[in-house]
């Protein structure tokens, strides 16, 4: 249980600022004014009802509505949605530097005060993804297809292998068929009557490709299944999106789980372009004038930037002719790619679902 720490009580109409240390099971909360005094610690469960007792304890030090939460897509990810939930302005804060470790030591309720002081000083400015709407669906179907599409890629390589070591007689009746013939063909080899009455290690391999011939075929299903629930789920929500050239189910739907459900939170689409990793970096120094790769944020957002920018390369006559002028003028092909997925940035954001407002009271 971390020490409390309590100052004289605020008038209920003074606001406090919340700061959470987030953990697998307790979250470590601290409240300080909006002049840094630190009010008072508490640890609470990472429940439903800790959630609730949490934010009933900061609102009894004042009116709540702004909080530094830690892990906001990992452990606090819950708490998050619950003070979103209650019109509470959560800020993602990273982990404190290893500087102020050194000087203030490490505990929960020091990372938890830590976590509040960001928000008070502006250090955190990053506002948490709300994880309520299509966008956190579309993460839990790709994080379940990316790991099929892991597993298939492994149990054809371990497939292969097999076959490496097998009867000859065997491998050579298998080696020159494609994958997925391989596959189909691996799915039968056990009722296949050839193999009827074989020897113990045979026998084990035939076992062994079948087995693995299924679970390969049973992966192929899942993944289709949540292509098709992607696809879907894309075209319902941001079919915009799709009318792009390059832009592919996939890739859209990379580029919605890096913007989040909330993606008004997103000041403009410079912060969309470096939240991609699209933001080029000043590399300059007297009369040469250069940028280079930015390697900060979301990678795999990047990565599906990069794909859109070779589709229009190859396919686009409006992106072969900007290629052809920027080269001319002194550009590598390498900085044009950087110009142009900054480019792609802004024309994704523009067209990013935002959630509607809010009409005035009459």
């Amino acid at each position: 249980m971390p020490n409390r720490a309590r100052a004289s009580q605020p008038l209920p109409d003074d606001e406090v600022v919340l700061g959470v240390d987030t953990h697998k099971d307790e979250h470590v909360a601290a409240v300080v004014t909006p002049l840094g005094v630190l009010l008072a610690t508490e640890a609470f469960p990472a429940t439903s009802a800790g959630y609730r007792e949490l934010f009933e304890w900061a609102q009894s030090f004042g009116t709540l509505r702004r909080a530094g939460v830690e892990g906001t897509g990992s452990y606090g990810a819950a708490l998050t949605r619950h003070l979103l939930s209650r019109d509470v302005q959560v800020f993602d804060v990273n982990r404190p530097d290893k500087t102020a470790q050194r000087r203030q030591g490490k505990t929960d309720t020091v990372d938890a005060e830590a976590a509040a002081r960001a928000v008070l000083s502006g250090r955190a400015t990053a506002q948490a993804k709300s994880g309520n709407g299509p966008v956190q669906i579309a993460r839990m179907y790709k994080l379940a297809k990316d790991s099929a599409i892991k597993a298939r890629t492994q149990a054809i390589n371990q497939l292969k292998a097999v076959l490496v070591s097998a009867d000859p007689a065997l491998r050579e009746g298998l080696a020159p068929l494609t994958n997925p013939a391989l596959i189909d063909t691996c799915a039968d080899l056990v009722s296949d009557p050839i193999y009827h009455g074989c020897n113990e290690v045979l026998g084990a391999t035939l076992i062994t490709l079948q087995l693995l011939a299924e679970r390969i075929q049973q992966l192929t299903a899942q993944i289709g299944e949540l292509k098709r629930r992607l696809t879907a789920l894309v075209q319902f929500h941001a079919p915009q999106l799709l009318e792009l050239v390059g832009v592919g189910p996939d890739s859209a739907v990379t580029l919605l789980i890096t913007a989040g459900d909330n993606p008004e939170r997103l000041a403009n689409e410079a912060s969309f372009a470096a939240l991609c990793g699209a933001s080029p970096v000043e590399r300059s120094s007297g009369k040469q004038q250069r940028r280079r790769l930015n390697r900060g944020g979301d990678r795999q957002a990047n990565a599906a930037l990069y794909r859109i920018v070779q589709s229009r390369l190859r396919w686009d006559p409006r992106t072969q002719e900007y290629l052809k002028r920027r080269i001319s003028e002194g550009k590598t092909r390498r900085e044009v790619i950087r110009c142009l997925k900054r480019y792609v940035a802004r024309e994704i954001f523009s067209l990013l679902p935002r959630a509607e407002p809010t009409p005035a009271p009459a």
